[in-house]
């Protein structure tokens, strides 16, 4: 199936929105987990049982792989989320960008050696760079647009030819980027407003949204300004919020609780 096939699915089978980001810190770990040999994977394999019946997607982060020796970790995470739950399309959160034939490894590395189903990319270097991802039809390109970090509009808010520049990039992705129908756009949660304006201009591309949970979004204004006329278009991620819900040997189960509170409360406010 290609990653558009499998979000789709994963919305309607589970009737979820929710994505859960996989950023294990090894100083935050259960300390039920520091004697395995692969604590990371040992974390996220717990995680992934008890919550893949309440989400759309998983969305690894790669800087918490790479920063921590723990590679192999995150490879043996993304095997067992194959075998576990195929029918879960997986991001993995590598925010690359850069010219064409260094795009093209980077490509290689996301969707042929860790076999994720989409990968985010940063389109500030332009189409070249974010082509070698967009070309892979099967795969999902989940574009940075107006990102949710406190920063973020610095450049992303700039007025040029009487628009801001994400709201150049949300135009270029529907109009240019998107020829295969593999596109996504990343829009936070702490920025209602700019997401109401891309879903106005993206009426049916899927957003990837960041900042509910410990950034503070808010759900309600999530839903109200984002989803589409069919109620989906949505994934909304949460991964400390998640993740981190008790350290203590309950942490799996106390993750697939707060996996199932946030999907209760985005299909209630679905519903109003």
């Amino acid at each position: 199936m290609t990653f558009m096939e499998k979000l789709n699915g994963a919305w309607r089978g589970n009737k979820s929105m929710v994505c859960v980001g996989l950023d294990p810190d090894l100083k935050k770990l259960p300390a039920v987990l520091k004697g395995e040999k692969y604590p990371v994977f040992a974390f996220n394999r717990a995680l992934i049982d008890a919550t893949k019946h309440a989400v759309c997607a998983y969305k690894p982060q790669a800087a918490f792989y790479a920063g921590q020796n723990a590679v192999e970790e995150l490879a043996m995470t993304m095997e067992y989320l194959r075998k576990i739950c195929p029918e879960i399309p997986v991001i993995l959160d590598v925010k690359r960008g850069d010219i064409g034939s260094t795009a093209s490894m980077y490509a290689r590395e996301v969707y042929d050696i860790f076999g994720a189903d989409a990968a985010t990319v940063n389109p500030y270097m332009g189409t070249d760079t974010l082509k070698p991802f967009l070309d892979r039809a099967d795969k999902g390109t989940v574009i940075l647009c107006r990102t949710s970090n406190p920063s973020g509009g610095e450049l992303q808010n700039l007025t040029a030819d009487g628009k801001p520049v994400f709201m150049h990039v949300a135009e270029l992705a529907r109009d240019q980027w998107n020829y295969n129908g593999n596109a996504a756009l990343v829009v936070g949660a702490t920025c209602p407003e700019e997401l109401a304006m891309v879903r106005k201009a993206c009426p049916g591309m899927p957003l990837l949204v960041p900042g509910v949970g410990a950034q503070g979004g808010d759900v309600e204004a999530v839903i109200r300004n984002g989803c589409t006329r069919e109620g989906l278009g949505l994934i909304i991620n949460s991964s400390r919020g998640i993740i981190y819900a008790s350290n203590g040997d309950d942490f799996a189960a106390a993750a697939g609780h707060a996996a199932e509170t946030l999907r209760d409360t985005i299909n209630t406010c679905r519903g109003a």
